[in-house]
């Protein structure tokens, strides 16, 4: 059994060897606070030095903790010192959901509170000079969710009650706005300071009813009641900050409170949340090689595995790289890629929304809006892009400035398979988790250049997906294939491509070769080829340099059972 070192959370794992050409034999594991390390012995002559890096805050939102377990944190103090000390005193941030908006809460708590043992070695220790304690009100909203408005009345209560203890003051009155109203100003009295209020995810009661007109209604009216006195108590207020996943203005309850600064999208708070590109191979340099070892990559290969699964979040222009750091930390913490964000929860109210909106799977991807297409009431909304945006399943790409123009996207990988791999059941029913062997498989035989090889095995996976009334027209079969392809994720697969002569079913591309498909139900695969060829659809390719194969396919539904015929041709340019 390995001895057991007991060493602070604070020390990293090193060994430095001042004997450059000394041979180094592996010794024995040493356990440090339950983590296995190696450890090497040298000879006399060389210099050892053992240290355990520090370990992840999984799960741990609170900044008092993980600063006194000397847990890794990604220093966002600048932001903070930069937010208290601006124009304004009433500030909201939105942000998608584990993107660090409780612990940003939690790191501006324990500032006001005066907390300076807490922020030493921190970008903020050499910003502020005065360390005012102020008296701290400190809500959460995340656990008012999937509740009726007598449970939401009484949970509201019971979050007032927890504050109204730490302060001593007491009330009985069954109104939460007069219970906070009262607390605000009993606290102000008390302490003779002006006092901070911060909600953390003050729309998290309402969310889930979003799409139920008359629940919306009466949680809404709820909410905006609670929330009232914070315009009239603005005199003993020294700071107020909101977060959320929604836009305050989107829910509409704050009609009363009509000076919140939405930062949200401003430039100087771009890197609030979430770990930035700088701050990755800044902060977290040790980390990387770390587990470029465990995954047998270098370490330009390992960031560019990061930067493609978990990469690409802009919530303005121009705006650094940000990472969603969920995935990234739990990443790092198992020494694998692997679908950490997505698998935390599901998008249940995304795809009821799809079905209202008639959206389909391929819709999903690249879209040009202006700012008021992506920032208006959920409620309200038109088009799915506003809560596809706000959910993070969207982010900005690009802006036109010229024509105040953004192109949103799907950020990253990790999001774009979790995304259509939750579509996958509403096209292969039982067969889902069948269909995802045969989509690896697919995948495998389009890296071989074997387009038959993959329409075979499609054709014989269709044969045993049940067949349903939908199933009777073409445009099923195609938004079928295009998830099938959206998660082959090293492909650009697009939908209805527009070339001089028409519109291509589906496009297909790899690293070397172009598919160009057209689909057919009820016909045969000769038309759908044919098609092709009158066309000339495979010749807007021919600058690519890349090969060009024509795939006709031929859809139909045999006595309950879905069929698939298909030809494959080369083309030659």
């Amino acid at each position: 059994m390995p001895p057991r070192f007991s060493l602070p959370n604070s020390q990293m794992l090193a060994i430095t060897n001042n004997t450059a050409d000394s041979a180094v034999d592996p010794a024995v594991g040493a356990e440090f606070d339950g983590f296995i390390y190696l450890l090497y012995f040298y000879e006399s002559n060389q210099k050892v030095t053992v240290m355990a890096r520090k370990l992840y805050p999984i799960g741990i939102q609170t900044f008092e903790e993980i600063r006194r377990l000397d847990n890794l944190y990604i220093d966002k103090t600048e932001y903070v010192y930069r937010m208290t000390h601006t124009d304004g005193k009433f500030f909201f941030l939105s942000r998608p959901r584990r993107f660090g908006k409780s612990l940003l809460v939690s790191t501006i708590r324990s500032y006001f509170e005066g907390r300076k043992e807490l922020f030493k070695g921190l970008a903020i220790e050499n910003l502020e000079t005065e360390w005012e304690a102020y008296p701290v009100l400190h809500f959460s909203l995340a656990g008012g969710k999937h509740m009726e408005k007598d449970q939401l009345e009484r949970y509201l209560l019971f979050i007032l009650n927890d504050n109204e203890t730490r302060f001593g003051v007491e009330c009985d009155s069954p109104d939460p706005n007069v219970r906070l109203f009262n607390l605000i100003k009993t606290v102000h009295k008390k302490t003779g300071r002006q006092v901070v209020v911060l909600i953390d995810e003050y729309d998290a009661p309402l969310l889930d009813v979003a799409h139920e007109r008359k629940t919306l209604d009466v949680l809404r009216n709820t909410m905006r009641n609670f929330y009232s006195p914070l315009k009239d108590c603005e005199p003993m207020l020294r700071f107020v900050f909101l977060t959320g996943i929604t836009k305050f203005s989107q829910l509409s309850i704050f009609s009363e409170l009509n000076n919140i600064k939405n930062v949200s999208m401003d430039e100087p708070y771009a890197g609030i949340c979430g770990i930035t590109e700088d701050e990755l191979l800044g902060q977290m340099n040790g980390d990387i090689d770390e587990l470029s070892g465990k995954l047998g990559l270098s370490r330009e290969e390992t960031i560019a595995e990061l930067k493609n699964h978990y990469d690409g979040y802009h919530f303005c222009w121009p705006s650094p790289d940000v990472f969603n750091p969920f995935s990234l930390l739990n990443c790092f913490a198992d020494g694998k890629m692997d679908s950490y964000w997505f698998g935390s929860g599901t998008p249940t109210y995304l795809i009821h929304k799809m079905r209202e909106f008639g959206v389909m799977p391929s819709q999903l991807g690249k879209v040009r809006a202006k700012k008021a297409t992506f920032d208006v009431a959920t409620e309200s909304m038109t088009s799915l892009v506003p809560l596809l945006y706000q959910s993070g399943y969207l982010t900005i790409k690009d802006y036109d400035k010229r024509l105040d123009v953004y192109t949103l996207d799907i950020p990253n990988n990790e999001i774009r398979v979790g995304l259509f791999d939750s579509l996958l059941p509403g096209y292969l029913d039982s067969e889902v988790d069948t269909g995802r062997v045969i989509i690896a498989d697919i995948s495998a035989c389009l890296n071989d250049k074997d387009a038959d090889g993959a329409m075979r095995l499609l054709s014989d996976f269709l044969e045993t997906v049940p067949y349903c009334d939908n199933t009777h027209f073409e445009g099923h079969y195609q938004q079928m294939l295009y998830i099938i392809f959206a998660l082959l994720t090293d492909y650009d697969i697009q939908v209805e491509q527009h070339t001089a002569n028409g519109r291509i079913d589906i496009t297909l591309e790899t690293s070397d070769t172009v598919y160009v498909m057209e689909m057919k139900f009820g016909g045969c695969t000769e038309d759908a080829l044919n098609q092709i060829d009158a066309k000339h659809y495979a010749d807007a390719f021919k600058m690519k340099g890349k090969e060009v194969v024509k795939v006709g396919m031929s859809f139909s539904v045999k006595e309950g059972v879905n069929t698939l015929d298909w030809k494959v041709m080369h083309h030659s340019i």
